[in-house]
């Protein structure tokens, strides 16, 4: 070999052991690209605050009794009355799963449910909490990563 030629590195040789690991890695890598994952993020989460606000209304927006009867009664949510507690939580949990669903202000909308689920954790359900962190975790990646490639939000160029 010429004097000024320098060796290849050793070829490295991977640990028999961790090879299912690796070869996992790199499935996961190809059939779980990020715009699905942040799309099962939007569609799970839409879906909870969904099925929580239909329980709160009959028909297609008319707000329960009932609901109002926990607003005053259970629910003590802090700084607004319990009447327009009721609305603005009912309203919330039909509006926010759209805009997930269809990927439109998506960072404000998962902060928002952030806020709702920090008051439920805080004033309604104290005991929730591992709950509470199943719904955070997902919203709290789609507030730092947005929605993605398949959204309005990438459609109309917004943040």
């Amino acid at each position: 070999m010429p004097e000024n030629t320098v060796a290849a590195p050793a070829k490295a040789t991977a640990n028999p052991l961790l090879w299912p690991f690796i070869t996992l890695e790199a499935l996961a890598t190809k059939f779980l690209p990020p715009w699905l994952l942040l799309i099962i993020a939007r569609l799970g989460m839409a879906n909870v605050f969904w099925m929580s606000g239909r329980t709160k209304v009959e028909g297609f927006l008319t707000v329960k009794d009932s609901t109002f009867y926990l607003f005053e009664n259970e629910y003590h949510v802090p700084l607004l009355p319990p009447d327009v507690a009721a609305y603005v939580s009912t309203y919330a949990e039909h509006i926010f799963p759209i805009l997930l669903v269809l990927g439109l202000f998506t960072r404000f909308t998962a902060l928002g449910m952030i806020v709702m689920t920090l008051v439920i954790q805080l004033f309604v359900l104290p005991m929730g909490w591992p709950v509470h962190l199943l719904w955070a975790a997902p919203l709290l990646i789609l507030v730092r990563y947005g929605a993605g490639p398949v959204s309005l939000d990438r459609v109309l160029k917004i943040p």
